[in-house]
């Protein structure tokens, strides 16, 4: 096996690790990440409307 598969399977093991020990934070994490993408998309396109 090589390097990248192995460190692939290392974080896929604790992320699911980390979910079943404290759900509600993977949950709040999950939401908060959401939110901050959704945030920076509306910038984006108010960016490219204040263009026009």
């Amino acid at each position: 096996m090589n390097l990248k598969k192995i460190l692939t399977w290392v974080i896929v093991a604790f992320l699911v690790f980390y979910v079943i020990q404290a759900p509600e934070r993977s949950a709040e994490i999950v939401k908060s990440a959401g939110e901050t993408l959704g945030d920076a998309a509306a910038s984006i396109a108010d960016f490219f409307e204040s263009l026009i």
